[in-house]
């Protein structure tokens, strides 16, 4: 048993203690699903990071760096700019109409506009399409400890499963919020001192500024990697990412008044530049440090981070996988949690706690098995659940800002939506060299428009 196993099993210890302490007072779903409506800005804004910034960024993102270069960064800066613009304009609508009208899933919401029938049937889309950025989470934590010899990758995958269902199943959202209250800060300060670390060990005897030119077209955008059909095919699903991600959305929920509320959009904001700014660094960092050989090429770039936790000082490397940890494990505990409320409550129509807990559990076999096979990297099964998450958009801005549609439009747009996207993505196809994000964006928009319009004449 190696350093790294061993913080990894105190991680699980402390973890699980939170989640034991955190079951006290959970008796209803409100309080399981979304901690009684009772949350500071401050944690609530790290709970919104945590649960955003998963393995995505220290493992996904720094290898896309990695392999793109610069690109990465215009790519994740464009994800924050419009959470951010979102947040700010419909993150107080929700706010209002969850605690005016008890909504504890987004389903609730869809449930009063549209039907139940439109709630019942998104619960059933939205599991399927986040068991990929689910298993996101599962596959960077495996890779970690596959990599630095603590354990095999699908031992990794069964005791992150193990971890993901414990601390949800017993400490629902309140537990989850403690942890990303600690964890948020720790991914923050472990990502600063990666990157002073890689920075100094690197570029002591050398200008970082004077050697950039060497990475060459990676520097600039458009590039080989970076065309623009690609950074729009990539951009779209992940702009909208606050309001078809049911994990972010019920967090709007949470906030235990209209100045937490502000607050946690404004301290994530912060949050978010600072985080995307080292990642995509620490990205550029290694791609340089590889072209004057100080670091090993490294063709998977799932495994850049990897490779560099064998090479930097034992006791940083097991800092920055616990956060790696934290990160995955906290963002996979948010979404079987979300999962679970919506299949309890928008599909079953119970308000049993113990159903939901359940479902839970097989929630997570599922998404072991996907993560078992790993079918593609860490930032395109991210970006894939994205694409299929896109076909409820039209449904949610129909709340704010169209007077028409009905149950027929509400279920129809999201079965043309996320048949687009399942069929685009499982073909590689981009009709007309339009990327299937456009796609199942124009196809959703227009279903809804075209069915809403033919229910009102009816």
């Amino acid at each position: 048993m190696n350093e790294f196993l061993y913080a990894f099993a105190i991680y699980a210890v402390i973890g699980t203690v939170i989640a034991v302490l955190a079951m006290r007072g959970v008796r209803t779903q409100e309080e399981y699903y979304i901690a009684g409506r009772r949350v500071s800005g401050i944690v609530s804004a790290l709970t919104y990071a945590a649960t955003t910034y998963s393995a995505f960024m220290m493992v996904g993102l720094v290898g896309l760096t990695y392999a793109s270069g610069v690109g990465a960064l215009g790519f994740e800066l464009f994800y924050l700019v419009g959470t951010l613009f979102l947040l700010s304009y419909y993150a107080p609508k929700v706010w209002d109409l969850a605690r005016e009208r008890g909504y504890i899933t987004p389903g609730d919401l869809m449930a009063e506009r549209y039907g139940r029938e439109v709630a019942i049937f998104m619960s059933v889309i939205v599991s399927i399409a986040l068991v990929p950025y689910i298993s996101v989470q599962l596959i960077g934590v495996s890779l970690i400890l596959e990599k630095t010899s603590a354990m095999g990758f699908e031992v990794g995958i069964a005791v992150s499963a193990i971890l993901i269902a414990l601390w949800a199943f017993l400490g629902g959202l309140r537990g989850v919020a403690w942890t990303d209250a600690v964890q948020g800060a720790f991914m923050l300060l472990t990502a600063i001192a990666a990157v002073l670390w890689v920075y100094t060990f690197g570029f002591s005897d050398m200008n970082f500024f004077t050697e950039l030119p060497k990475l060459g077209d990676l520097l600039v955008v458009p590039n080989k990697i970076w065309t623009p059909v690609r950074f729009i095919a990539l951009v779209v699903p992940w702009f909208f990412f606050a309001l078809t991600n049911p994990q972010v959305f019920q967090r709007l929920y949470i906030p235990k008044d209209r100045a937490s509320l502000r607050r946690m959009v404004i301290l994530f904001g912060f949050f978010g530049l600072i985080y995307t700014i080292l990642v995509t660094f620490l990205g550029l960092e290694l791609r340089l440090l590889t072209e004057i050989g100080k670091f090993p090429a490294v063709s998977d770039r799932d495994a850049v981070t990897p490779t560099l936790l064998n090479l930097i000082p034992t006791w940083l490397g097991i800092a920055v996988s616990i956060s790696i940890f934290a990160a995955a494990i906290t963002t996979a505990n948010s979404i079987v949690l979300t999962l679970s409320s919506m299949l309890t409550r928008d599909l079953f129509g119970s308000e049993r706690i113990e159903i939901g807990r359940t479902l839970l559990l097989i929630l997570t076999v599922a998404i072991s098995i996907f993560a078992l096979h790993r079918p593609n990297y860490i930032v395109e099964l991210a970006v894939l659940s994205s694409t299929m998450l896109l076909c409820q958009l039209p449904l949610i801005l129909g709340v704010f800002h169209f007077k028409g549609g009905g149950r027929t439009a509400g279920v129809t747009t999201l079965a043309a939506g996320f048949t687009t996207a399942i069929l685009l993505s499982y073909t590689a196809t981009s009709p007309l060299g339009i990327p299937a994000s456009i796609w199942t964006l124009l196809v959703s928009f227009a279903t809804f428009f075209i069915i809403s319009r033919l229910e009102t004449r009816g």
